[in-house]
């Protein structure tokens, strides 16, 4: 995988909140058609370091960042560089499924492409079709496209928000935790999603749950007090952990 070239370059990257300095000088690379799963305890920055992936930290009063996140060739903190675009190329999927609310599963999956400008109701319908496909979710829900998004169960409405990321078909996914709530066969389901996903996109996933970025992730990075301390092919940083700060946490003694 040395010759191949990293989708998302992350080049000193540094959150705040007001003065509290969240995250520390991260450079990371990502690859294509990976999983990479982001670990470490609570509060160690992982989830606002996925946040200023497409710009989302800034919508929180007193927030700010500096460094370079490159995308694609793209700098998207750039001058002029429009944050709404680029979170329709850098989807998210958090913690708790949020479907929008008083809108049908189908209206829920097309969101994006309304937004987008697309209107024509066949285009609409290939797209949500496939994109529920790509979640794992159409062979469920297809009779009853037209009912609300927040019917659905919780695990099938995570998917459904997949399937609202995946319509506008982004290179890059960020996923916030998105199993922590679910009971273990939903999370199964998820768990061969994103295996599958990265087929067709880059999956960075924040999770706390070491047998999950074991099984999912072909690059781990082990995150603590907003530094990241390791970073390396999976299979490597748990079994031969090159930091005794990952080991410890790894092994359970400390976080």
């Amino acid at each position: 995988m040395a010759d191949v070239q990293p989708i998302v370059k992350v080049e000193g990257l540094n959150a705040w909140f007001g003065d509290v300095h969240a995250v520390k000088g991260i450079t990371i690379d990502f690859l294509p058609n990976t999983v990479t799963a982001l670990i470490g305890p609570s509060g160690c920055g992982k989830s606002t370091f996925i946040r200023c992936l497409n710009r989302l930290h800034e919508e929180i009063e007193g927030a700010s960042a500096s460094g370079r996140v490159v995308v694609e060739n793209n700098d998207i903190y750039g001058a002029g560089v429009d944050p709404v675009r680029i979170r329709r190329k850098i989807g998210m999927v958090f913690q708790k499924a949020n479907p929008f609310p008083g809108l049908s599963i189908f209206e829920n999956v097309a969101a994006g492409l309304k937004l987008a400008g697309i209107r024509r109701r066949s285009l609409l319908q290939d797209v949500v079709r496939r994109s529920l496909e790509g979640a794992a979710l159409w062979d469920e829900v297809k009779d009853k496209l037209h009912q609300p998004g927040t019917s659905l169960s919780g695990g099938q409405q995570q998917r459904l928000c997949i399937a609202r990321a995946l319509a506008v078909e982004p290179p890059v996914i960020l996923m916030d935790e998105p199993t922590s709530a679910l009971d273990p066969i939903s999370t199964a389901k998820i768990e061969e999603l994103m295996l599958s996903l990265k087929r067709r996109t880059t999956v960075i996933i924040v999770t706390h749950n070491l047998q999950q970025a074991a099984r999912i992730s072909e690059r781990t990075a082990f995150f603590l007090l907003g530094e990241m301390v390791e970073f390396g092919d999976t299979t490597q940083v748990f079994t031969v952990p090159k930091q005794k700060k990952t080991e410890q946490y790894i092994t359970g003694r400390f976080g």
